[in-house]
């Protein structure tokens, strides 16, 4: 009798030590009944298309993409989602005989972490996007779908911000900005996209940027309360989240898109929370 082996899954990235991500799918692999292995690999800058080419090669069935080989990952699509196709960036790729499918499953997760975990509803109100790069661009879309009444987004160079706006126009009310032109400008939803977080900094906002019972969000996580979660609480943010939540719900979204079935994230959030051990 012949054994068959779990299929193969991995993230890939640089730095990727400290990916939660092969524990995430392991917990859903559990939950869920499925016979699966999920590993971080380390690729060096350059080597993305060969790895991924390794990797598939080697049978394995799909891919997390994170940071720097996102657009690395589009452009080694066959065939993209249109929400993929609308960011320019990739973090879920799965192998098939149709060809390598590309997808985007962070936009959804931030949604799915605010609306059912959290209770947030976007419509209509007034939201601010910090940071025109890579992580911004995958949020995008999905955030415009959920009708904000206006969605800012404000970068350090507003060139860039003033670039995505052209890109998502059409999706909704959306424009671009420096930082400083945010004087006077108050938001229900603050969500920082920006990298100033590695440094344990925040982005220089004026006073008065967050509304009243405003609620802050950093796509960042940590053991420790970003830079940017004290900052919405020392302005008095009625919620001031970190991405752990999103990072889950992302997860569990390309975990469907592999397995076709839908872990439950809730008790997932809650190990990796508590920092108990995970199987």
């Amino acid at each position: 009798m012949t054994l068959s082996l779990p299929d193969q899954y991995a993230v890939m990235g640089n730095p990727i030590a400290h990916s939660q991500s092969p524990r995430i799918h392991r917990l859903f692999a559990a939950q869920t009944g499925q016979s699966l292995d999920y590993h971080a690999q380390l690729v060096e800058p350059g080597g993305f298309m060969a790895a991924a080419r390794a990797f598939q090669a080697a049978g394995g069935k799909g891919l997390n993409v994170t940071v720097p080989f996102k657009a690395d990952a589009w452009v080694f699509a066959d065939i993209l989602s249109a929400r993929a196709e609308r960011a320019g960036a990739v973090n879920t790729l799965s192998f098939g005989p149709a060809g390598v499918r590309g997808d985007n499953t962070d936009g959804p997760g931030l949604v799915r972490d605010l609306k059912i975990n959290h209770g947030y509803s976007l419509a209509g109100k007034r939201v601010l996007l910090l940071g025109a790069g890579g992580a911004a661009r995958g949020v995008l879309q999905p955030l415009l779908l959920e009708k904000p009444a206006q969605l800012v987004i404000a970068n350090r160079t507003a060139n860039r911000a003033l670039e995505l706006t052209l890109r998502f126009s059409d999706l909704g009310p959306v424009t671009g900005c420096g930082l400083a032109e945010l004087a006077g400008r108050p938001f229900h939803l603050i969500i920082n996209a920006t990298a100033a977080g590695l440094s344990d900094a925040v982005p220089p906002l004026p006073e008065g940027v967050l509304a009243a019972n405003g609620w802050c969000y950093d796509l960042m996580y940590g053991h420790e309360p970003t830079a940017f979660v004290r900052w919405g609480r020392e302005h008095g943010a009625t919620q001031s989240l970190d991405g752990l939540g999103m990072l889950v719900e992302q997860a569990a979204e390309s975990f469907y898109l592999w397995r076709g079935v839908w872990p439950e994230t809730r008790p997932v959030i809650e190990t990796l929370r508590s920092g108990a051990t995970l199987v």
